[in-house]
């Protein structure tokens, strides 16, 4: 269901009296990513709520109704040479970028997180409706804003079972004047070396992202680990200047990419596009839509053990694309592979507990039709989750099914 802005809330409390499972979403493009919802579950789609509300651009601040599509929000910053610092969702050329409510529900940031920290820390406040209708906001409009309860962090993450996300306040920053990637590729050990120094130095590389040797390959690169570094800075002689600290710091080749080519690259890491058949990345950041995935996972690894966990068998086979400072990312089978990569239900509880043994963990995001791995381990702090859930949905209404942190709600 699609209502618009003067008939959701009337929804929510009809829904609530009648006792219905519904699941808040966007534009509905990934409600099958994570746990399986249970039973006849009504997606309710807030994709009527579209719109800026105020763009304050001294201020950096936005306000955004939660169905805003990223996109059209990042147009409409451009204007003002201002962006929000957030990555496209993984497979957008495919599913879309999907709205900025969706985007703060599933909390999942990418590798712009090594510069701007994540989604989550661009909130500055959230307006939402809870199971029964009741409308709740908390934070402000302001970045500098501590008022009532943290319910923005709350909300990221909680993938729908907690109400419906209404509208969004966060802060914009200024879009880069210059920017440029480097691509190295070497052993996992040179490459270790490199990433250490660069998170343990005065520079701030906009990303820093670990690529499996299949990754690269299907960019149309050497199968072989790399680094891709992604510099941004005001002026040419700053980017001049960085790229010389790290070339000092490493014998191994450093490859310069243009920004439009360092955008086609990432575009392949969001599975946007299929890889060029050149052998060079392509400089127009198209490529052609590829075919879904039959595993796409989300990984959490303590961030200095990336390079033994991308030498494990477990990983074998996978494209895999980690941010060096967190330890996170994403890790799918390869459309040319299909699922000839031997991946399936018992090698991915191998792989889960690889994760574990790492300092980490492991989500599921998509699974083959017929698997029934759970989408998440049961967190240490599941009692904690479970009552928090009691308190904003006593009916359990939401997302029947999906409760971030509990594996069997």
């Amino acid at each position: 269901m699609t209502p618009d802005a003067n008939e959701l809330q009337d929804l929510v409390r009809e829904l609530h009296q009648q006792g219905t499972a519904w699941v808040p979403c966007g534009s509905g493009s990934r409600l099958d990513w994570g746990a399986p919802l249970r039973g006849d579950c009504l997606p309710v789609s807030c994709a009527g709520l579209s719109g800026i509300v105020e763009h304050n651009p001294g201020d950096f601040t936005i306000s955004v109704r939660a169905g805003t599509p990223l996109e059209e929000v990042q147009e409409a910053l451009a204007i003002h040479r201002q962006w929000l610092a957030v990555d496209r969702p993984w497979g957008s050329q495919r599913r879309g970028a999907g709205s900025l409510g969706g985007l703060v529900a599933r909390g999942l940031s990418g590798g712009f997180r090594q510069r701007y920290l994540g989604i989550r820390d661009q909130l500055i406040g959230i307006s939402l409706l809870r199971a029964d209708g009741t409308a709740a906001r908390a934070g402000g409009r302001v970045v500098k804003n501590v008022a009532g309860y943290d319910l923005m962090r709350l909300f990221c993450g909680s993938w729908g079972s907690l109400g419906l996300i209404t509208e969004l306040n966060l802060r914009t920053l200024p879009q880069p004047l210059i920017r440029r990637g480097l691509l190295v590729q070497g052993s996992l050990t040179e490459l270790g070396s490199l990433s250490q120094w660069l998170l343990g130095s005065g520079l701030s590389p906009e990303r820093l992202d670990w690529w499996s040797a299949p990754l690269a390959a299907s960019a149309g690169l050497q199968e072989a680990p790399l680094l891709l570094i992604a510099l941004a800075s005001i002026s040419a002689e700053s980017l001049e200047q960085q790229q010389a600290a790290i070339a000092g710091q490493t014998p191994l080749p450093l490859r310069p990419l243009a920004a439009v080519d360092l955008e086609s690259l990432l575009a392949l890491a969001r599975s946007d596009g299929a890889a060029p058949a050149s052998g060079e990345p392509a400089a127009d950041g198209s490529g052609e839509s590829l075919a879904e995935p039959a595993w796409l996972l989300r990984l959490g690894i303590t961030p200095d053990r990336v390079p033994e966990a991308l030498a494990a068998p477990e990983l074998a086979g996978l494209a895999i694309d980690l941010a060096a400072g967190s330890g996170l990312g994403l890790a799918w089978t390869l459309p040319a592979a299909g699922t000839t990569t031997g991946l399936d239900p018992a090698r991915l509880f191998e792989l889960r507990r690889l994760c574990q043994r790492l300092g980490g963990w492991l989500i599921v995001l998509q699974q083959p039709q017929g698997s029934a791995v759970p989408a998440w381990d049961d967190a240490p702090s599941r009692p904690m989750i479970e009552r928090v859930k009691h308190l904003f949905d006593p009916k359990l209404q939401l997302a029947p099914g999906r409760l971030p942190g509990v594996a069997n709600p």
